[in-house]
């Protein structure tokens, strides 16, 4: 579990990181979304209400939350 957990920590730094090209920071959004877990979730709307994010990535953010949600998590 706590390797998951760096996982997750690692993805977040580089969804969030706005020094890092946008494509990869939004193919860590999509990993984010492809984990599913609480953990996860909570990644997601932490990134979905950062405004420092492009509009794009913050809405692609709270697309995978919704999904994660809907999925039973």
């Amino acid at each position: 579990m706590a390797g998951q957990t760096d996982e997750l920590k690692k993805l977040t730094a580089i969804a969030s990181d706005l020094g890092l090209p946008s494509e990869l920071r939004i193919k860590a959004v999509e990993l984010l979304g492809n984990v599913g877990s609480n953990e996860a979730l909570r990644a997601l709307l932490d990134l979905a209400a950062n405004e420092g994010l492009i509009a794009e990535e913050r809405d692609l953010a709270l697309k995978y939350a919704r999904e994660v949600i809907m999925s039973g998590h």
